[in-house]
């Protein structure tokens, strides 16, 4: 058994041809494609590299990487045996087939072989290693790992990588400018002295620490080294990236490639082919939406889009801001503000489950005070009001008293677990976006409590997450997580990566999805945004109005779905200022953020079969009574805009009023703790605090 072991080993080594290094270069572009897999979005890894000698390399830049990667390079066969055993261990276990890697491995990897994390990948990397390392001399094979690994900031090799982070050529790198560029070879990204400033310098000073252990460099050297000074970000780190609106959805694809264990050096340099899930034309549709409707408006306001397919999760189209590379390119679809309105149909959702029926009637009256607001009564916008509501017309006239009583009624922590299923937000949130880092999400940032602001959209929520979470009502309360990476294949086409979107995980039911449904269909025409010819829709409009303020507003959201497409619309500014359009009035979703969506799902479904949505309801429960509050306040008499329902009877009245709307006023907002700045991808947006929780009409 041995002898035929040995036989086979020698019969696969002898066969193993090791390819010529100069033909490694051609074959590093990695490109992204649109859906339709033609289409170019951008191309990565195509430029900024010049390759040099390895006389050309400064002797400490050299031995700072040999100290961070591998310290016996010289000496060893090429390979890491243990390594190798340790990958062998966990792909028989089930878990990582990384192992331990020496530079000649990493070179083979990196140069030769696919991005395919298997073990008969390690094991073509076994035998390549060993023969290039004893085809070439160390020197060689440590000049061409040196001139095709990726430093970050678009930096091929690294006399692209000395020039980009310090100004020098390779050969003048001193040994703390060549340890932050050997800190750099495993996370490019993520030990960017710009963005982990701190983990960046804990990493230069281990490798330090490593080169004084091999004799590279004086104790009395390392003690008087300081952090070197690195050059500003000047945008080198978007070569290949697009710099409009598409740089965003780029930089999406590579941390979900990121997240699924590809490394920068693969995804930058590897030659890869990635087909994403967005849409030429409905990108351009985007783009396309946002201009023509801003056009002439106030410079200050910032807007984002998010289309998501509710049968697959698939992102077809996202307009994260206008910028998508270097100075200035903030990503909005990823900013965390608060959703006014548009929160209101998980709070409808959740009541459903409980066995509310839409026409369940409540106290729309206006204000009225609760008991987890003592003292700040909450208000209706534009005045409206009724003694008895259906929650049908309640949600189609955007009724805050109502959905904040339901959301207190019915349990504020029920409605948040309702959309946290829908949406798939995380329970707290992650390191990566900011100043809520840590922070229970849907709750009050400094006591982690959810309270029936809940149901008027006092929390915070990001545009790509009411995309998701409304898709789901879509999709008959199945949950599908949002992804934009369709496809990845090798330059050789091998396919190393498909995603067709999961069957989704049923959330909520059925029934509770179709009747929120039914409930939201009349607002985009109660809000003048109905599609055109008449395509229904489910949409909600959110505003967010100024803390301390009766008539200004920060945010302001429209999002709505047919059952092939949802669309999240949010519009704001940097500081969370008040925002007002050119008219200088104030901006609610049903206006700005409504003629985007509008204008949007015009031009994506135009020519596409109309698709019917629920005409009845399906949950014939408790049709219920009117809320009563704590405390109810003198209400505002206004009964003349919304005809009062008082009977339990299904409401007729929940079609477009014919009677001219008064123009929305942000309610009395409820004084926050939540801090004062706000984030987009991780990148605080300064400003007072304004989150309230008012919501309105839109």
């Amino acid at each position: 058994m041995v002898a035929l072991l040995c036989v086979f080993v020698g019969v696969v080594y002898a066969s193993t041809t090791v390819p010529n290094p100069n033909s490694v270069q051609s074959a590093q572009t990695t490109v992204v494609y649109y859906s339709d897999g033609k289409t170019e979005m951008a191309r990565l890894g195509s430029e900024n590299r010049t390759n040099v000698t390895l006389s050309q390399v400064s002797k400490p830049a050299q031995y700072a990487v040999l100290a961070a990667e591998n310290r016996s390079f010289y000496s060893d066969p090429g390979v890491s045996f243990t390594g190798i055993l340790r990958a062998a261990f966990n792909n028989v276990t089930g878990g990582s087939t990384q192992g331990g890697s020496t530079i000649t491995q990493q070179y083979v990897k990196n140069a030769f072989l696919t991005s395919q994390q298997s073990f008969s990948r390690k094991f073509k990397e076994l035998f390549l290693a060993i023969k290039l390392d004893n085809s070439y001399t160390k020197d060689e094979i440590l000049q061409n790992y040196l001139n095709t690994i990726y430093f970050g900031r678009g930096a091929y090799g690294i006399e692209a990588a000395a020039n980009t982070y310090f100004g020098v050529p390779a050969a003048q790198l001193t040994p703390q400018q060549g340890a932050v560029l050997a800190v750099l070879i495993r996370s490019p990204s993520y030990y960017d002295p710009a963005e982990h400033p701190a983990e960046a310098k804990d990493k230069w000073g281990l490798v330090l620490d490593g080169m004084v252990g091999q004799g590279w460099l004086t104790s009395a050297d390392r003690t008087a080294s300081t952090y070197p000074a690195v050059l500003p970000n000047s945008g080198a780190s978007s070569l290949g990236m697009p710099a409009g609106p598409e740089g965003l959805v780029v930089n999406q694809v590579i941390k979900e490639l990121q997240s699924k264990g590809y490394s920068d050096q693969q995804i930058r340099a590897g030659g890869l082919r990635i087909i994403t899930t967005v849409s030429k034309p409905a990108q351009d549709a985007a783009v396309n939406a946002v201009g023509t409707v801003m056009k002439g408006q106030p410079s200050n306001l910032r807007q984002a889009l998010v289309a998501v397919d509710p049968r697959t999760g698939g992102v077809v189209a996202y307009y994260g801001g206008p910028k998508g590379s270097g100075d200035g390119a903030i990503d909005y679809a990823q900013a965390l503000r608060p959703s006014g309105s548009s929160m209101k149909p998980y709070a409808l959702a959740t009541g459903l489950e409980q066995g509310i029926g839409v026409d369940a009637i409540r106290n729309g009256t206006s204000p009225q005070t609760f008991l987890d607001s003592p003292g700040h009564p909450i208000a209706n916008a534009g005045n409206m009001a009724c003694a008895a509501c259906s929650l049908k017309t309640a949600i189609t006239e955007s009724l805050n008293t109502v959905f904040y009583g339901l959301a207190y009624d019915i349990g504020p922590t029920k409605v948040r677990k309702t959309a946290l299923a829908a949406t798939g937000m995380p329970d707290v949130w992650p390191a990566n976006v900011g100043i809520l880092a840590g922070k229970t999400t849907l709750a009050d940032p400094q006591t982690g409590n959810t309270g029936g602001a809940i149901g008027i959209g006092q929390y915070e929520m990001r545009p790509i997450d009411q995309a998701v979470g409304f898709a789901t009502f879509a999709s008959g309360g199945l949950y599908r997580a949002p992804y934009f990476v369709a496809k990845v294949t090798d330059t050789d086409g091998k396919v190393l990566l498909q995603n067709g979107g999961s069957a989704g995980q049923q959330v909520m039911p059925g029934d509770v999805a179709h009747d929120t449904t039914f409930a939201l269909t009349d607002v985009a025409a109660w809000s003048h945004d109905a599609l055109a010819g008449g395509r229904p829709s489910a949409s909600k409009t959110g505003t967010q109005g100024k803390e301390g303020s009766t008539v200004d507003d920060t945010d302001a959201w429209m999002v709505g779905y047919t059952p092939s497409i949802s669309t999240s619309v949010w519009m704001g500014s940097d500081r969370q200022d008040a925002i007002v359009n050119a008219a200088h009035q104030p901006i609610y979703g049903s206006g700005l953020p409504g003629q985007i969506w509008k204008t949007f799902m015009d031009a994506v479904l135009k020519g596409t079969p109309v698709e019917p949505l629920p005409n009845s309801a399906l949950i014939k429960g408790d049709t219920g009574h009117p809320s009563k509050p704590v405390v109810t306040a003198t209400p505002t008499p206004t009964p003349t805009a919304v005809a009062p329902i008082t009977s339990a009877a299904p409401s007729t009245s929940a079609a477009p009023s014919t009677t001219p709307k008064p123009a929305p006023t942000p309610t009395t907002p409820i004084p926050s703790t939540t801090p004062a700045t706000g984030t987009a991808t991780g990148i605080p947006l300064p400003g007072p605090s304004t989150r309230n929780g008012t919501g309105s009409t839109g």
